[in-house]
């Protein structure tokens, strides 16, 4: 008796389920539009209407791709998916925006081990809440089943976004000038970067689990871990709107001083005073559990700041009145002064936390 032919789904993808997930992301899909957007979910491509770009007198499109690297780990060890989307619009957006750019829309890419549909769900449910919160349209996406590459509950996602901006109001290095100030955003934690750090320190060295209540925090070690990145782009879009803004700069992967030194032109140099704040607890949790010293924790980590406005000083009050009326914690920490002989970083970091 000869065997039964293969099946893609003894190879284990089931499309079925696939087309499950797809069902149950559409409402929330529906919900991260623009007016811009043509056509539903489902198609091959996302359609645009590009034609909303005639007011500008010469538009530049900007791109940004990223993913949320090893925080994934913890999303699935704690079950819970509908927050990890969040992370993934705030890395690509606040990307783009740094450059002055609105963001636009923006395509997700979603690989999974074994599909299942209230988890893809979830995980859309938060990029398609992020995009919102972003003032972005999801126009579409990817789920992809890969058996024999990822356990059944392993998956990641990157994403991808546009955003368009008026090429004489570009910002970046060119604009900065001596005496400008760096304004600080306050991050909502360490938003999604550096996990890969504080997952070795706080589970393989300290042997913490993701549910232990930690005093410091005020919750279990997962939700914090969990806490979203903060996406910042339509505060920074404001603060374009009703002020001076010179620089932007994202803080990522590779700390504060190394995502601004992007923005500081040659010959100038900024300057900024660690005591005007306090990193949150989590920071210090890390630093101690781990003895992790400062230099590697500020290369790693974002340490409470999360955005960074370059603006003229003159610029300062109106640009902390609106972020406050946004309901963003900033402050001035530091300034924009002339980079000697003796100064070989574009960024100095003096002082010490405030406790």
């Amino acid at each position: 008796m000869s065997e039964s032919g293969s099946t893609y789904a003894a190879a284990g993808v089931d499309i079925e389920a696939g087309d499950r997930a797809v069902e149950l992301m559409k409402e929330w899909v529906k919900k991260a539009s623009r007016p811009e957007v043509v056509g539903g979910l489902g198609g091959f491509a996302g359609l645009f209407d590009a034609s909303a770009l005639a007011r500008y007198r010469r538009p530049l499109l900007a791109s940004a791709t990223d993913g949320v690297g090893t925080k994934v780990d913890i999303a699935r060890r704690m079950g819970v998916y509908d927050t990890i989307g969040r992370d993934l619009v705030g890395m690509v957006v606040d990307d783009l925006v740094v450059c002055g750019a609105e963001p636009l829309f923006m395509t997700d890419y979603i690989c999974v081990g074994k599909v299942y549909p209230e988890r893809v769900a979830a995980v859309v449910k938060g990029i398609a809440e992020g995009c919102t919160l972003a003032g972005c349209a999801l126009v579409g996406g990817e789920t992809a089943e890969h058996p024999g590459l990822l356990g059944a509950d392993d998956f990641d996602v990157a994403g991808a976004g546009t955003g368009v901006v008026e090429a004489d109001r570009v910002l970046g290095a060119d604009r900065i000038r001596t005496g400008d100030a760096v304004i600080a955003m306050a991050s909502s934690g360490l938003h999604s970067n550096g996990y890969s750090l504080v997952r070795h320190v706080l589970f393989d060295r300290a042997g913490w689990a993701l549910d232990r209540e930690v005093p410091e925090l005020g919750r279990t070690l997962g939700e914090e871990l969990l806490e979203p990145t903060r996406i910042y782009s339509l505060d920074c879009l404001a603060l374009t709107r009703t002020t001076e803004v010179h620089a932007f700069s994202h803080i990522t992967g590779g700390g504060l001083a190394n995502n601004l030194a992007r923005v500081i032109p040659e010959g100038l140099r900024a300057v900024v005073d660690r005591s005007t704040w306090a990193p949150g607890p989590v920071f210090r949790l890390v630093g101690e559990a781990g003895s992790v010293e400062r230099p590697e924790l500020e290369k790693t980590l974002n340490m409470g700041v999360g955005m960074v406005a370059v603006v003229p000083a003159d610029s300062v009050d109106v640009a902390l009145t609106t972020l406050a009326d946004r309901g963003v914690e900033a402050w001035v920490s530091g300034e924009i002064t002339e980079r000697t002989a003796g100064d070989a970083e574009a960024v100095t970091l003096t002082g010490d936390h405030a406790d």
